[in-house]
């Protein structure tokens, strides 16, 4: 029981664009995703539209959808809109060439599900995207280009790094306690100043990874 817990609190407050246009499919998703920020829409191009507007944490994009659009083919052009979030491909159609196409390359989706969805698998494959993709991942790939480059540790660079890795454990631990964040508490625990872990959720609130009324002091 308790990891199920776990994984419903690690959704709380994400930001999801779910792409589907039948409804049983949209309740299955709202029911396993509650908690979360749904914005759900029926084509991929009104998926562009939504993206273009207000980056998500998490696509769920299904392969068939409304005015005859295929999801996988909308794959490239949302990755190129925003290319660290991860997206998960879902459909009953997909032969298995397909789904190997959908993964490969620069632009392409991280996980494939196969309809009909199992949920334990689909829940787990959308908290592994949330916590080990998108940010997370981007800070991976960040620190690796460091050691290649070697890049020193009061440099620029490195700083950037440091701010969203910073900023991503501190989103993860909000999601999962779904409290207020202790500015003084987290500015002891990472070494910085108060003003650094609130412009850190004046980021995350911006960039809507976390809910405004988690912290309602961000417009200030």
């Amino acid at each position: 029981m308790a990891a199920v817990l776990n994984a419903v609190k690690t959704r709380t407050n994400a930001s999801i664009l779910i792409v589907e246009d039948d409804p049983q499919q949209l309740r299955l998703y709202s029911k396993a995703l509650r908690g979360s920020r749904l914005t759900c829409v029926g084509t991929g191009t009104a998926a562009l539209q939504a993206v273009s507007e207000q980056v998500p944490d998490l696509i769920i994009l299904d392969h068939a959808l409304a005015d005859g659009e295929r999801g996988a083919n909308f794959i490239p052009r949302l990755k190129t809109l925003a290319a660290h979030v991860p997206i998960i491909i879902i459909s009953g159609t997909l032969g298995l060439a397909e789904q190997v196409q959908a993964l490969q390359g620069p632009l392409s989706a991280h996980y494939t599900l196969a309809k009909p969805i199992r949920l334990e698998e689909f829940e787990a494959t959308v908290d592994r995207a949330l916590t080990e993709c998108g940010m997370g991942e981007a800070v991976k790939m960040l620190r690796s280009l460091e050691r290649a480059e070697k890049i020193e540790g009061n440099e620029p660079e490195r700083r950037f790094t440091e701010r969203l890795e910073r900023q991503h454990e501190i989103m993860n631990r909000l999601r999962a306690a779904n409290a207020r964040p202790n500015v003084s508490a987290l500015a002891r625990e990472f070494n910085v100043a108060r003003k650094t872990i609130q412009r850190d959720l004046h980021d995350l609130v911006q960039r809507g990874q976390i809910d405004p009324a988690i912290y309602p002091e961000w417009e200030e």
